[in-house]
């Protein structure tokens, strides 16, 4: 089948099919003598691979290193075992970090008037040289900053 049917056929982009093979992820595939790429059933069930994976979120390192294990019929699950617990891992940490960036924002927007008024909290944070310190924390005499509005 042409790229076009292999990318149909397997869910990845024509464009990702070739930069895959230019990364070496999947082999060079045959080409006709119009210098068209072949692809296989066993290169569509490859492609198909590298999608779950990149939808599960793995690296393309990790997906290379997967495809190896996932190839080799001697691999200990082991290895793929650690590969997927260190995803997990990595997967854990971007989930608080988003949590407590969408608190931050949250706690922000509460204290936003929303009006005709010129004053923003959300802006003042944004441009505030500290900020990304720790978290934004709400002070009584200066408002969410913790320090005087800029005059």
């Amino acid at each position: 089948m042409n790229i076009g049917q292999a990318a149909q056929a397997s869910g990845v982009s024509a464009k990702m099919i070739r930069y895959y093979e230019s990364i070496g992820l999947i082999p060079k595939t045959v080409r006709t003598e119009a210098g068209y790429r072949v692809y296989s059933d066993h290169d569509v069930h490859t492609l198909r691979f590298i999608r779950r994976a990149r939808d599960l979120g793995f690296s393309v390192e990790q997906i290379a290193d997967l495809v190896s294990l996932w190839q080799d019929r001697e691999r200990a699950s082991k290895d793929v075992k650690a590969i997927a617990l260190e995803h997990v891992t990595l997967l854990e940490r971007k989930i608080r970090e988003l949590q407590e960036m969408a608190s931050t924002l949250t706690h922000l927007a509460r204290n936003c008037h929303g009006d005709t008024r010129p004053h923003c909290p959300i802006l003042e944070e944004l441009a505030n040289d500290e900020a990304g310190q720790g978290h934004v924390k709400p002070d009584a005499k200066f408002g969410v900053l913790g320090k005087a509005p800029a005059r």
